[in-house]
């Protein structure tokens, strides 16, 4: 074994270590400025405007469930426009027509907005939508989210400071326990809203508009350069232009958005995909700006970090199977600096800390939740191979198709979604997976001989994490038999066409759902 490839690895555990110790300065931080929370402005004499958004392409199943959270939102019905961004394809849009029908009727300004062509994906869809906006404020809303009734008059308040751009809330879960992949997810998710959405925005430092549940200055959108198509993360994109540019958001961890996490593991790593992705290519796109800037160098180093934060996931892979080659040398590292302790802190201690701070931050049943930690560890493990390939994907400038999260209206334990519609396909990754679980394995049984006691539980993660992901992988995303709801009858409803910009959308009947002025699509 040469000398340049334990070098190498060494630097390798350096880079985690790095990334390891991050997690620990978010600790600190969080716990320093815990108690500085921000503090609820009055209610201002005369409301804002505000236009809600609410995305959808092919959401049969959760659809319905968010209009109706949208529509009974507290807030003066005079000062409100809810929009539905329409992109589908099946019968989501008979659906949208048939379920807004009664609250327009009640005098809520309800628009249901369809375009021709699913062009630039949620980002064009938000662009053109904002074109039609009659509210000064911007509020977006995933449809698998629930809006709290009274999201927009404790947000609202917060834009009577002309500085404050963005007012983003906390994620929290509908069915957290359905399966124990959402138990994971939501361990991911907390620890990310809880520690460092709080950390980051309680320092001064930037932190990112999470694509939903949060509310927008439409001027801040609009001076920042708008919603713009060349990442996978508009959201991440948005915000850190807006904070370059002077804006303010604000972080509210006391206001919560309830949201369906997704049940099938395909569908995971398709988010976890597009997030890590996007995330790449807004450091490509955006660190350049950020560090010839004149922000403070603190600011500047926690962007660098955060921007490019899924970079461990590569460089962890490479790490663990640079630990498998150098134990199947004969070349000797230094065993207790490289091998045991920096492998474990990056691994374990400051995952398990993080996690475990969240869960303690968040839930007062927190020890009841410690069983999940190595669970989550292991998780996220196992995803390397899928993130790093769209990392690749990112640094490489490959473009790709906005692939949305598959959503199933899955609320209870007692809830059905295999026979549904909406599969996402398996690739052929879940068998590189796999192929590494056994490689793990074989790799601790080396250890377990040469007496590599400290490196078993790192090497136990990593087999089970990736026998886990790859094996759940392959087996939902087998062919299944495929339900009745496949039927879709589009012949009771009609969808006028324009050569240009968006769609006047028909009801079955001869309702018009909306008019509005068409604008020609931009390059």
């Amino acid at each position: 074994m040469s000398q340049a490839f334990v070098n190498g690895y060494l630097c390798l555990l350096g880079v985690l270590a790095c990334y390891g110790f991050y997690r620990y300065y978010l600790l600190w931080l969080y716990y320093r400025l815990k108690s500085r929370r921000p503090t609820p402005p009055p209610s201002p004499g005369a409301w804002p405007t505000v236009t809600l958004q609410i995305p959808v392409y092919n959401e049969r199943y959760v659809v319905e469930r968010a209009i109706r959270s949208a529509c009974e939102v507290d807030y003066p019905t005079d000062r409100l426009e809810i929009q539905l961004l329409d992109d589908s394809t099946d019968d989501t849009t008979e659906i949208i027509a048939r379920t807004i029908s009664p609250y327009r009727t009640q005098g809520l300004r309800v628009l249901h907005l369809k375009r021709e062509s699913r062009r630039h994906f949620k980002a064009g869809a938000l662009d053109e939508g904002l074109q039609h906006a009659s509210g000064e404020l911007i509020a977006v809303f995933d449809v698998d989210f629930l809006i709290p009734r009274d999201f927009l008059k404790r947000t609202a308040p917060f834009f009577t400071d002309p500085q404050v751009g963005m007012v983003q809330a906390r994620w929290g879960h509908v069915n957290a326990t359905y399966s124990l992949l959402t138990q994971a997810q939501a361990v991911l998710l907390d620890a990310h809203f809880a520690i460092e959405q709080v950390a980051r925005h309680r320092a001064g430092r930037f932190f990112s508009f999470n694509g939903t549940a949060g509310i927008w200055r439409k001027e801040a959108i609009l001076s920042s350069g708008g919603w713009q198509p060349d990442t996978l993360t508009e959201d991440l994109d948005l915000s850190y232009r807006a904070q370059l540019g002077g804006w303010r958001g604000v972080f509210l961890s006391d206001l919560v958005s309830c949201a369906e996490l997704p049940v099938e593991m395909n569908a995971f790593k398709t988010q976890q995909y597009r997030w890590a992705k996007g995330s790449i290519q807004t450091a490509k796109k955006l660190l350049p700006r950020i560090l010839t800037s004149r922000l403070p160098w603190s600011v500047k180093c926690e962007a660098m970090v955060h921007l490019t934060s899924y970079l461990s996931y590569p460089v962890g892979l490479l790490a663990s199977l640079g630990l498998l080659v150098l134990m199947l040398g004969t070349t000797r590292i230094p065993h207790w600096w490289s091998i045991d302790a920096v492998w474990l802190v990056f691994l374990t201690t400051s995952g398990v800390c993080f996690y475990l701070c969240a869960q303690r931050e968040l839930y007062p049943e927190w020890r009841k939740r410690l069983a999940l930690i190595p669970w989550v560890v292991g998780v996220g493990i196992g995803l390397s191979v899928n993130n790093t390939c769209s990392i690749l994907d990112g640094l490489f400038g490959h473009d790709s198709t906005f692939v949305r999260t598959t959503k199933f209206c899955i609320q209870s334990p007692a809830d059905r979604w295999h026979a549904k519609r909406y599969r996402t396909p398996r690739t052929p990754l879940a068998w590189i997976e796999l192929g590494l679980a056994g490689f793990f394995l074989v790799g601790g049984l080396v250890a377990f001989e040469r007496g590599l006691v400290l490196t078993l539980p790192s090497l136990a993660l990593c087999a089970w994490g990736f026998a886990y992901v790859g094996g759940l992988s392959l087996w939902q995303g087998r062919p299944m038999r495929v339900s009745m709801d496949r039927r879709v009858n589009r012949a009771n409803y009609s969808s006028p066409t324009f050569s240009d910009g968006w769609m006047a959308v028909a009801s079955s009947g001869s309702t018009l759902v909306t008019t509005i002025p068409l604008s020609p699509p931009r390059s």
